[in-house]
């Protein structure tokens, strides 16, 4: 995101705040101020730096909701779309819900926020002193923790995981104060720096020393601080005496995701009393079901709090839960611990049920009867029969209620990610970069131009990001080789592959007898694509979409369109993909291979959302759909532009449902380009009409 301040002069500078969530700001103004001493610690929130500027004004050149607080951090004022606020000169802290958490502070000063159909405007009624903190999201493991295969090492190195939390009260149900727990690494003793500094919350999680109890508990012991202990029944404890069963008659590994849930969910609700004191959707949903005084319990410690939630029936916030982004299923093996930290991180559900393994992943009997990317008559550089795949076992988790599934084991899995450590560790790895995003679309076989017309006319269409395109057709095995070590954000496969290679004019390449790669993330859109994209993977991508066997040439045409539409939108990897699949009846032969969540495009106003809309009597309902990210994950609050709505909601699923003329609709889907959902069809925003709804 880029912030261009008016400078004083025509002499005008560039300084840059180094990189802060991945992101870099640019700031257009005469040289910076030196900073005054301890000027970080002057914000309400924790900052890791700060630079002082002097400017006339602030341009966004996106929308956003815009706090600004007092010096006692009571809030001001909250500026959203189509809103203008004028405040008198006095001292304060601007609050702007960008992708970087950013706070800018002013003093004696008189500030104008101006929120209009695309732009963020802050303007000073004179040249003054601009305070500007941000904050790092943690995003990475600050340490590593080594431990043997053994539970009880197992659960001591889990324990660790609290020590990422940048708070201990409701406040860490936001994402940005919820670090990236220390890394884990299997060897030969338990080995925890002394650097590492795990809280005392008050609360423990007694639990049979076993790894499948230690892996599904391991998000809830980090969102709680929790320390570990051994038991023969798993139950929650705090210092002050309070117990709760773990093993009820929803089974342990439901009822640990039951308490996380409802921990996370009252912990947003509470945090209203707090810094951010917001018209909160889910709490005046609940707040007539429940006997609880949220602006004392906010000032309780952690395991009061917990002691006090825990006595809220499920059953009466459940239904207002925010949609979890993503559960993970983990064969309990001890090498899978060291992914834990990844999943935790994403404060998934941890399900370790052991699915009935497949021999094969079905394929629809109609396959046989049309054009696949598998086509022998098109394999001009093939081999009379395929090379066996070098795994042969498959599992189907059971789907569970999230957004987005996940598995970590072996097997290759239908209908949910393949999550392996490598992705994870070259994500880390990944630089942030502040050109063009770089797109390598191959193109191998010419019966296939369809899709890459419609590639052609989806990349780079943006005007507010910076895109490289390239086309490639036709290529040797050298010339792929040179395509695939070349860096670049996004590879876009159209074609076909087999078990041992891509088919290219002169024969396969195999990505396997390839050093490394330089491409982050692909959609590999041929049949068996699955040990090629998983080799990727190992050879230095972050995640990418695969096919597990043949797919029609025209549903890979359509899931191939609204994948690249979705990521062009800001879509995650993973989430464009579960969009995706319903757009052809062979969408469960494509799945994420490495860490879906990493995006290709920043999302143009924050939160990647889908809309279902039907039309009614009145107008039109509209439901938002919206998705996490990784910079915005669970906990996130979203405020839709709609005329009626007064209220935030919390992030992701489903956002509010709402009734609204057919004229507010229509400027509505032309702000920016969305999914539109309507009668089980997809559409886009910006190129539909009204008259398609029904």
């Amino acid at each position: 995101m880029t912030l261009t301040f008016e400078p004083l002069d025509d002499r005008p500078g560039l300084a840059v705040i180094d990189q802060i969530e991945r992101q870099r700001y640019r700031i257009h103004t005469p040289t910076p101020i030196a900073l005054r001493e301890a000027e970080t610690d002057v914000f309400q929130y924790p900052v890791g730096d700060a630079v002082r500027i002097r400017t006339r004004a602030i341009e966004l050149p996106t929308v956003v909701m815009v706090y600004v607080r007092d010096d006692d951090g009571a809030i001001a004022a909250e500026v959203a779309q189509f809103e203008s606020e004028t405040l008198p000169a006095d001292d304060y802290v601007l609050d702007p819900l960008t992708q970087i958490k950013t706070y800018m502070r002013v003093e004696d000063t008189k500030v104008e926020v101006t929120v209009d159909s695309d732009r963020t405007r802050i303007e000073f009624d004179a040249p003054t002193d601009l305070l500007i903190g941000a904050r790092s999201q943690h995003d990475r493991p600050a340490a590593t923790v080594t431990t043997t295969e053994q539970p009880a090492d197992v659960m001591a190195a889990v324990e660790t995981f609290g020590s990422a939390l940048k708070a201990h009260d409701p406040e860490r149900s936001y994402p940005t104060l919820r670090g990236h727990p220390p890394a884990l690494e299997i060897g030969d003793t338990l080995d925890i720096p002394a650097d590492i500094d795990s809280p005392d919350t008050g609360v423990t999680l007694e639990l049979p020393p076993d790894l499948a109890s230690i892996f599904v508990a391991a998000p809830l012991s980090y969102y709680l601080g929790a320390s570990l202990a051994p038991a023969s029944e798993p139950r929650l404890t705090t210092d002050t005496g309070f117990t709760y069963s773990l093993d009820t008659a929803q089974g342990f590994e439901s009822e640990v995701g039951r308490t996380l849930k409802r921990l996370f969910f009252l912990d947003c609700v509470t945090r209203t009393e707090g810094f951010h004191k917001i018209d909160l959707h889910e709490r005046s949903a609940i707040e007539p079901y429940v006997d609880l005084d949220f602006e004392s319990l906010y000032q309780r410690p952690l395991a009061e709090q917990v002691a006090t939630y825990l006595q809220v029936p499920y059953d009466v916030i459940e239904d207002h839960i925010p949609k979890w982004r993503l559960t993970t299923h983990i064969d309990p093996e001890p090498a899978n611990a060291e992914q834990l930290p990844y999943v935790v991180d994403d404060l998934a559900i941890v399900r370790t049920h052991q699915q009935q393994r497949l021999n094969q992943a079905s394929v629809p009997a109609e396959a046989e009867a049309e054009f696949t990317r598998d086509d022998v008559i098109t394999r001009a550089a093939s081999s009379e029969t395929d090379t066996p795949t070098a795994e042969t076992d498959y599992v189907e988790p059971q789907a569970e209620n999230s957004l987005e599934q996940a598995w970590i084991g072996d097997s290759i899995p239908i209908g949910a990610s393949k999550l392996t450590k490598a992705a994870f560790e070259h994500r880390l790895d990944r630089d942030t970069n502040a050109e063009d995003i770089t797109i390598r679309v191959v193109q191998n076989d010419a019966r296939m131009d369809e899709e890459r017309q419609v590639v052609d006319d989806v990349y780079g269409t943006r005007d507010d990001l910076p895109f490289d395109v390239t086309v490639h057709d036709d290529l040797t095995t050298a010339e792929l080789r040179t395509v695939l070590t070349t860096d670049a954000e996004f590879f876009h496969y159209i074609g076909h592959t087999e078990h041992d290679g891509f088919v290219c004019s002169d024969g396969k390449l195999d990505v396997t007898t390839v050093d490394s790669v330089g491409i982050d993330t692909f959609l590999l859109n041929a049949c068996n694509s699955y040990n090629q994209g998983l080799a990727l993977v190992e050879k230095g991508a972050i995640a990418g979409i695969v096919t597990l066997n043949e797919v029609l040439n025209d549903g890979a045409v359509r899931i191939g369109e609204t994948v690249a539409r979705l990521l062009n939108c800001g879509f995650p990897l993973r989430a464009a993909l579960t969009i995706a699949r319903g757009e052809s009846v062979l969408g469960g032969q494509y799945i994420v291979v490495g860490d879906g969540g990493v995006t290709v495009a920043q999302t143009k106003n924050g939160t990647p959302n889908l809309l279902d809309i039907s039309a009614t009597a009145a107008g039109y309902n509209v439901e938002m759909i919206a998705y996490s990210m990784d910079n915005k994950g669970l906990g996130a609050i979203i405020f839709p532009f709609f005329e009626d709505c007064q209220e935030y909601f919390l992030s992701p699923g489903s956002i509010g449902k709402f009734t609204i003329s057919s004229s507010e609709l229509s400027e509505f889907l032309q702000m920016q380009q969305v999914p539109v959902r309507t009668d089980e069809n997809l559409y886009w925003s910006n190129s539909m009409e009204l008259e398609d709804i029904s």
